[in-house]
């Protein structure tokens, strides 16, 4: 499985952390989130699959808590891992990002997860603003690449 970000931290113990993520484009633009804390990023929304959950749920889950929109035709991609602290949960994870493509049909609220806002931009400086170089990698490989905008 790729691998991307920091380097693994020796004599460090990391839990699993699965997640689903959402690369969601239209017209030459990609629906983000930005998380205000505990650093300031943008990212593709998603986030970590609770126990007993279907990554699908998950997917569709974190992506209402964090943008407020609804999904839909989600189609797998693939996936990558990364090792980080995740300072909001005083964790020390290995991320398996699970990554999808799908088509946003409609806001139905505000994002509920807080400090979470929903950021339309165009892909290309997405491509640059996405806080970890897993996104980055799939943004390039299957929206910029493929024009499937």
């Amino acid at each position: 499985m790729r691998r991307f970000g920091e380097p693994i931290v020796k004599g460090q113990s990391y839990r699993p952390r699965p997640g689903a993520y959402a690369i969601l484009p239209r017209r030459g633009r990609l629906l983000l989130t930005h998380q205000a804390e505990p650093t300031p990023e943008f990212q593709l929304p998603g986030g970590g699959i609770d126990p007993g959950e279907s990554v699908l749920a998950a997917l569709h889950r974190e992506v209402l808590e964090e943008t407020g929109w609804r999904i839909a035709q989600p189609r797998r991609l693939g996936f990558f891992r990364r090792f980080t602290y995740m300072p909001e949960y005083e964790l020390w994870a290995e991320k398996v990002c699970h990554i999808y493509i799908a088509d946003p049909v409609r806001q139905l609220h505000e994002p509920t997860e807080p400090l979470h806002e929903a950021v339309w931009m165009d892909a290309d400086l997405a491509l640059v603003q996405l806080g970890n170089d897993g996104d980055a990698q799939f943004v390039a490989n299957h929206v910029l690449a493929s024009g499937s905008r």
